[in-house]
C-alpha cells in the first residue's frame, strides 16, 4: 500500500485499535520500554505512535517525541497525553519515511510494530539512523520471518491478504539491516506467541556524537510547528504553514 492507503487503513483503525491490537501486542510494548533504561534528559523518539499507548510507560525525566501518518491514531494519542498530564511528550504528525527532524537530534529511536507496516521499510530505517545520534539506541519491535521453512512459506500465502491489512510477513531481520550501520545487540522473543522479536541496535554511523541532550533536539533544523498545550505541556500537533 502507499502511504495515502497506509494513513486510511490506521485513521479507521484509530476508534478501536486499543481494545484489539492494543491488548495483543501491550506485553511486547511493555518489554521494550521497561528495559530502555532511560536516563535523565535523554531524548527519545517513538516512531508510528499510534493512539499512544505506550506513552504512560515512559519515564517523566526523559523527554518524548512521538510521530505518525494517521491523523486520526494521533487524536487518540493526543486526548491519552493530555488525560494523563504528560507534560514530557510532544506529538507531531509526520511521514517516518521522511522526518523533518536535525541529523542525530534523539538518543533513542523506538519504532513498535512500524517496520513490517509501511511502504518501503528502507526509507523509515534510514531515517531512524539519521535521526539518531552515533552510539545511540534504535529499537525495533515487530514480526520478522525466522527461517523456518513452514513458516515462510505460510508467512509469503499470507502476506499478499495482511498488506491490505497494513502490514507484511515476509521480511526479514537481516533484510531490515542489510547495508546498515545498525549493530544488534539484543534480539529477544516476545509474545504473542513468540513470533515477534525485541531488537535493540546500536547505531554505528560515523559522525558528531553529541545527542539531543547537547543541542540537537527536534526542530533543531528550523521547521517550525503549530502546538497545543494541556497546560502542564506543549504537545506539537502538525508542521506550521
Amino acid at each position: 500500500m502507499d502511504r495515502d492507503q497506509i494513513e486510511r487503513v490506521y485513521t479507521n483503525y484509530a476508534g478501536f485499535y486499543d481494545q484489539v491490537f492494543g491488548k495483543v501486542f501491550q506485553e511486547g510494548r511493555e518489554s521494550a520500554i521497561r528495559n530502555l533504561n532511560v536516563q535523565p534528559g535523554e531524548s527519545v523518539l517513538e516512531v508510528g505512535v499510534g493512539t499512544g499507548i505506550a506513552l504512560p510507560m515512559y519515564p517523566s525525566h526523559c523527554s518524548v517525541m512521538g510521530i505518525d501518518l494517521s491523523e486520526g491514531m494521533l487524536a487518540k494519542a493526543k486526548e491519552r497525553a493530555e488525560e494523563q498530564n504528560l507534560s514530557h511528550v510532544q506529538l507531531q504528525i509526520m511521514d517516518a519515511g521522511a522526518m523533518e527532524f536535525a541529523d542525530s537530534s534523539f538518543d533513542t529511536v523506538v519504532a513498535a510494530y512500524v517496520v513490517t507496516a509501511v511502504p518501503d521499510y528502507r526509507k523509515v530505517v534510514n531515517e531512524m539512523i539519521r535521526v539518531c545520534r552515533p552510539g545511540g539506541r534504535i529499537i525495533m519491535l515487530n514480526h520478522f520471518s525466522n527461517g523456518n521453512k513452514v513458516i515462510n512459506t505460510v508467512e509469503r500465502v499470507l502476506s499478499p491478504i495482511t498488506k491490505h491489512l497494513g502490514w507484511r510477513t515476509d521480511l526479514s531481520l537481516d533484510t531490515v539491516l542489510e547495508g546498515t550501520s545498525l549493530q544488534v545487540s539484543r534480539n529477544q522473543k516476545v509474545n504473542p506467541l513468540r513470533l515477534w522479536a525485541l531488537v535493540e541496535c546500536v547505531n554505528g554511523k560515523h559522525g558528531n556524537s553529541h545527542s539531543a541532550r547537547n543541542g540537537s533536539g527536534p526542530g533543531a533544523n528550523g521547521k517550525k510547528t503549530a502546538s497545543y498545550s494541556n497546560g502542564n505541556g506543549s504537545y506539537s500537533h502538525e508542521p506550521a504553514l
